[in-house]
């Protein structure tokens, strides 16, 4: 189950490179998606969302990319304090 969930945002990222352009239209280079798949994969989703569909990260797409952020950390996280026992 956890594997799923972390490799999800990797696949989408995956494929958006090899079937679009959608990634180059958001970054300039390789460097930062490169980057991103390995360290903030759903991150890195959210912020080309919000530089090809909402007009950059201003407003919703600032919304977005928090979003993202807080999945990715919450994913890096593990959920271990749900299973702590008091």
């Amino acid at each position: 189950m956890v594997f799923g969930v972390l490799a999800m945002p990797r696949l989408a990222l995956v494929l958006i490179w090899i079937f679009s352009d959608y990634l180059s239209r958001a970054y300039d280079g390789i460097i930062i998606p490169l980057l991103g798949f390995f360290f903030l994969p759903t991150t890195t989703l959210t912020y080309a969302v919000a530089q090809n569909e909402v007009g950059g990260v201003e407003g919703w797409g600032l919304v977005l990319v928090i979003v993202g952020v807080v999945f990715d950390l919450g994913m890096l996280g593990g959920g271990r304090g749900a299973f702590k026992r008091g």
